[in-house]
């Protein structure tokens, strides 16, 4: 009998629990990473140690949080009520155990499962747990999971409260480093939906005193059309304006202190909520994509025993504000309908500055409508699947879902050359690539009108399936791929204009990145090493000894495709593309993308660089400001 018919009793495996987590990790925490993408497996870790302290804060206790991070390692500290000393063990190595189940005691907790820290312990390579109440401490440490050592109980001064330490396995997150830019954003979150609590990380307090007012205006490139609407009532809170430099609609939305980035019931309730008061404040029946263009808004509801669709809980699925009461849309529609038409009839000039930019938007959008047509059929007269872009095979099965569309890549290339030793090497299943022709259009200043004019810019936005916002988008992440020169520097600064323009969200939820590849090629006769720096192939040469043959890889074209698959395959270097917090969108733009100003002739000659500048040590992650830095 063939092997893979010997189904018998011995072929029946009971796992222990972290041999389950660390065989299925991608249940429990999503996707494994090294620490380049926002939601990589690293970063999931720290919050699920997070999500318990803020719980405790939530529920009453402990106003003050100490994070550290240093060479991997990860202590999170509170001063909460600290672990039950009897349980210290327990609630961090058994499945199925906590508090969270007792809704009397976590009554609107982050934590639902009992699993976050058990996933914490069974992936990281070290782990170590000590609770403080009332003068006696109790500490245990783990080894990939298993307990390795349980202290006896002791007196102590310190405070009560539960101190946290892990490092990740980088058996599993290979090569992980955490991104400070990532790290703040989580704890800036955390700190904007709970007012009053401190979050001191690697020494550095972060607090907010208004809430998501302060995370909106935080948000904002510009000036806002009007000043922020903040609403605040019993389980809700939101604050929204309308943008006076973007076009799509931008949504922060959170359910107990959770940021749910792919949004949910509460953020269509919101959407759908707004458009109705605003209409019947009116009297008009204005368009809904007018009443919401260019509209940034933050919602944050808290709900007993939410529902989400995923143990990362990205997304809410709750139908009720808590089991067997009023339905999400009631809710936030009955909440919307007293205090937004309070707020409207009480301040008549930010009303007028609301119906001014509605019907602004209507204007605009009756101006695209012919243009918008002509554009889709030019889009479907280009034959794009089989001219400018090369689709991955999943966007051809009718059962793709949510989890397999998180996988694909969309890589951006320059020239035939390129683009086809992309093609030849990617995984057809999840990888497309879209050859542009030529270097795009600086498209800065301009409105999205060129989107639609420019045939380039047109079956861009057609192949990611933008036009109306990032719901329906295509591909999870969006790769610039082009050469390590001048003129390839200067097209990912242009496309990099383009998004930051028009499609800027496509940056915020962390869709952009850049496409990482050797500069050089040493080898001998025995190996071959890939080199991403001039340092890396000053290291090289050392390793191989004299004279080895050094390549210089000046184009992704010169890159053979069976060399290209060791560069986009499981091992592929992406540098993601952050737009920092004190950064603003319309500031960077029109200081590196406008006139040419005596500012910026200085600032080029004092930045001038050459070749050997631009092949130097890589920035991670990239921001904007490096990036036109690079091109200066």
């Amino acid at each position: 009998m063939s092997e893979i018919n010997n189904y018998t009793e011995e072929t029946i495996r009971s796992l222990e629990w972290q041999e389950h987590i660390r065989l299925r990790p991608g249940m429990y925490i999503g996707k494994l990473g090294n620490g380049n993408s926002y939601d990589d497996g690293i970063y999931v870790l720290l919050k699920e140690v997070m999500d318990n302290s803020i719980d405790e804060y939530v529920m009453g206790f402990g106003k003050k949080i100490e994070v550290e991070i240093k060479d991997g390692n990860v202590t999170v500290r509170d001063y909460g009520r600290g672990i039950p000393l009897g349980k210290v063990v327990d609630v961090v190595s058994k499945i199925n155990t906590g508090a969270k189940y007792d809704s009397k005691v976590f009554k609107k907790a982050v934590g639902l499962n009992g699993v976050g820290t058990k996933a914490v312990n069974a992936l990281s390579s070290e782990f170590s747990v000590y609770a403080v109440r009332e003068g006696k401490k109790k500490k245990a440490t783990f080894h990939f999971g298993k307990l390795e050592k349980e202290f006896k109980l002791e007196d102590t001064e310190e405070q009560n409260g539960t101190c946290t330490t892990f490092i990740p396995d980088e058996s599993l997150f290979k090569q992980f480093k955490y991104k400070q830019e990532y790290i703040e954003r989580l704890i800036w979150n955390y700190c904007y939906l709970n007012i009053g609590l401190s979050i001191w990380f690697n020494g550095t307090r972060f607090f907010s005193k208004n809430g998501l007012l302060d995370l909106l205006a935080e948000k904002l490139d510009s000036e806002p059309l009007y000043p922020i609407i903040h609403l605040t009532g019993e389980d809700i809170e939101v604050a929204f304006t309308h943008a006076s430099s973007a076009y799509n609609e931008e949504y922060y939305s959170f359910v107990n202190g959770q940021h749910t980035t792919q949004g949910g019931t509460h953020q269509g309730a919101f959407r759908e909520a707004v458009a109705k008061v605003i209409r019947e404040f009116y009297g008009k029946n204005y368009e809904s994509t007018d009443i919401r263009s260019s509209l940034i808004a933050a919602v944050s509801v808290k709900v007993i025993e939410p529902v989400f669709e995923s143990q990362t809980k990205t997304k809410l699925g709750s139908q009720e504000i808590e089991p067997n009461g009023k339905s999400m849309r009631a809710f936030i529609g009955d909440f919307l309908k007293e205090k937004l038409d309070n707020y409207l009839h009480k301040n008549p000039q930010i009303a007028d500055a609301i119906e001014k930019k509605i019907k602004q938007s209507e204007r605009e959008r009756k101006d695209l409508a012919g243009i918008r047509k002509l554009a889709r059929d030019s889009a479907k007269r280009a034959n794009l699947h089989n001219k400018k872009l090369r689709d991955c095979r999943l966007h051809f099965n009718d059962s793709k879902t949510d989890a397999r569309i998180s996988e694909t890549t969309l890589f951006i290339t320059e020239g035939d050359s390129a683009s086809g030793s992309i093609t030849k090497s990617r995984n057809v299943n999840t990888q497309a690539v879209f050859s542009l022709k030529g270097k795009p259009l600086n498209t800065y200043g301009l409105t999205k009108k060129i989107v639609y004019e420019n045939e380039e810019f047109n079956l861009i936005q057609a192949a990611l399936n933008i036009e109306d916002g990032l719901d329906d988008l295509r591909y999870n992440k969006i790769v610039i791929a082009t050469d390590a020169d001048v003129d390839g520097m200067h097209i990912r600064l242009l496309l990099l204009t383009f998004f930051l323009q028009f499609f800027p969200d496509l940056v915020r939820n962390d869709h952009i990145y850049i496409l990482q590849t050797p500069l050089f090629r040493v080898r001998n006769k025995k190996e071959t090493i890939y080199c991403y720096s001039d340092m890396e192939r000053q290291l090289a040469i050392r390793k191989l000894g004299v004279n080895p043959e050094i390549t210089r890889f000046k184009g992704l074209g010169e890159i053979s495709p069976d060399e290209f698959k060791n560069f986009i395959g499981e091992d592929i270097r992406l540098e993601p593309v952050v737009i920092t917090k004190d950064a603003s969108i319309s500031e960077i733009l029109t200081f590196y993308m406008g006139k040419n100003t005596p500012e910026r002739q200085e600032f080029i000659i004092n930045h001038l660089v050459v070749e050997k500048d631009l092949i130097d040590e890589q920035a991670a992650p990239i921001t904007i400001e490096e990036e036109v830095d690079r091109e200066a």
